[in-house]
């Protein structure tokens, strides 16, 4: 199979330790040609609406003149993904989630047309509770309401009468990938995706779902730590088109003069504050041959001349991106990368852990974020690009689930995010030293097991 090495590697462990068990599991989640129906599906759902979008070569051209590494990797992202960069949008960052939350809520109360959301885990719960009242208030009014959430996503956090609930108060209401066992032979992979579509003009996206961990209303693993950005302007079109895309995956029921309405919602007068800001929303899946969240990581990393920030829950890597974190330190690049210091899996944590020592010994700076559970998914570099969004560098997110950022070249925001990384080495404790060693030692048994399955977990 044309994949990564450290993707294959545990299924070959699993099926020579338990041949016939081993072969099943493969065959319900690991088998690429249980999937052919869904990516052929899918794939024809991309040829039919990023085309809609356009291609914005001018803009390309523009931030070409400014800066052409960073033009080369916004022209990968658009002829790759089909997702082009974009001027004329407006960006707020929130480094705590619940403003970004509370930003969102004011918003969907000025929705006229359409709102579109989609979340990887919506808990129907004391947070959700007010966002539900502004949704069923709209929904009265006449605009339409769309909510996608992930089966596994969601799982524990609302029962079998939300859907009924919703669509009784005039919201559409779609779950992706409903767990079905051995029937549903895509349950490996999931929809980690965090979307808002306000009228086609704002649009929200970042780490945080729509439960109360988020928003420290409840304290399961100390502190919660997420951020969230918010778009308004022309590229909030491309996250319509993700939305959209997904939407008619599950069930095709848009047609080509429906997504001409929804593409063509945004208010064309608007006219951004900002005029020095490029932005380039994005979506990436498992079902294609490019690794396009990956992808953008290693380039960022290739790119950096003075800087890489990183902020990730979870740091399971393949040797590629270990790589170039390490050749990034050697150029004299200064590279931290922020984890967390009370974790939500204790497994996937101690694996985390075995990647500190052989990046700290070759210079790489490592803060655990001590109050809690540290949830952002965000990298900032040389004060300019910056990207904000749900894609962990962990396995699942790089290679198995549907996620979505926000790639942007632009100073003030670059600015605001690495005052956020700032303030999280500040908050964290460095463990640089702790692992930092002349001589690498060997892994504990138990933990080379773990790593070798990591892409399992």
């Amino acid at each position: 199979r044309d994949m990564n090495s450290a993707m294959k590697m545990p299924w070959m462990i699993l099926i020579m330790a338990f041949p016939v068990a081993g072969v099943g599991i493969y065959l319900l989640c690991g088998h690429s040609g249980v999937n052919i129906g869904i990516r052929k599906h899918f794939q024809a759902l991309q040829s039919e609406l990023t085309p809609l979008l356009p291609d914005k070569e001018d803009v390309l051209q523009k931030l070409s003149d400014e800066d052409r590494q960073t033009a080369n990797m916004a022209h990968y992202i658009s002829h790759s993904a089909g997702y082009p960069v974009y001027d004329n949008t407006d960006l707020e960052f929130y480094p705590e989630a619940v403003d970004g939350f509370e930003a969102q809520k004011e918003a969907l109360k000025q929705a006229k047309k359409f709102i579109f959301m989609e979340y990887h885990a919506i808990e129907d719960a004391q947070s959700f509770a007010g966002m539900k009242s502004i949704l069923f208030e709209k929904a009265k009014e006449g605009v339409e309401v769309r909510l996608i959430y992930d089966d596994v996503g969601s799982m524990g956090f609302i029962n079998t009468d939300f859907v009924k609930q919703m669509e009784s108060q005039g919201i559409q209401c779609r779950i992706f990938n409903k767990i079905v066992p051995f029937v549903n032979m895509f349950m490996n992979n999931r929809d980690h995706r965090k979307i808002t579509v306000i009228d086609g003009r704002v649009g929200f996206t970042g780490g945080y779902n729509l439960a109360d961990e988020y928003f420290n209303i409840t304290h399961p693993y100390g502190y919660w730590k997420d951020t969230g950005i918010k778009l308004t302007g022309d590229a909030v079109r491309s996250l319509t088109a993700s939305f959209l895309t997904m939407w008619n995956a599950i069930d095709h029921t848009d047609s080509q003069a429906d997504y001409d309405k929804y593409l063509d919602a945004a208010d064309n007068t608007y006219k951004a504050v900002d005029s020095e800001c490029y932005v380039q929303p994005y979506s990436d899946n498992p079902l294609g041959q490019d690794r396009i969240g990956e992808d953008v990581y290693l380039n960022i990393l290739k790119n950096a001349k003075d800087y890489v920030y990183i902020t990730t829950p979870y740091l399971i890597i393949t040797d590629e991106m270990e790589r170039e974190l390490r050749l990034a330190v050697k150029r004299g690049v200064d590279v931290r990368i922020v984890t967390p210091g009370i974790p939500d899996k204790k497994m996937v944590y101690k694996i985390t852990r075995s990647y500190y020592e052989p990046l700290c010994s070759a210079g790489v700076r490592i803060y655990e974020y001590t109050p809690g559970f540290c949830h952002a998914k965000q990298w900032v570099s040389d004060d300019e690009v910056s990207v904000v969004g749900t894609i962990n560098m962990d396995f699942r997110s790089l290679y198995l689930h549907f996620e979505n950022a926000v790639f942007t070249y632009n100073k003030g925001l670059a600015a605001k995010v690495k005052k956020d990384m700032l303030n999280n080495f500040e908050a964290g404790r460095e463990v640089t030293k702790d692992y930092a060693k002349d001589v690498i030692r060997p892994l504990k048994l138990g933990t080379c097991i773990l790593r070798m399955i990591s892409p399992l977990l």
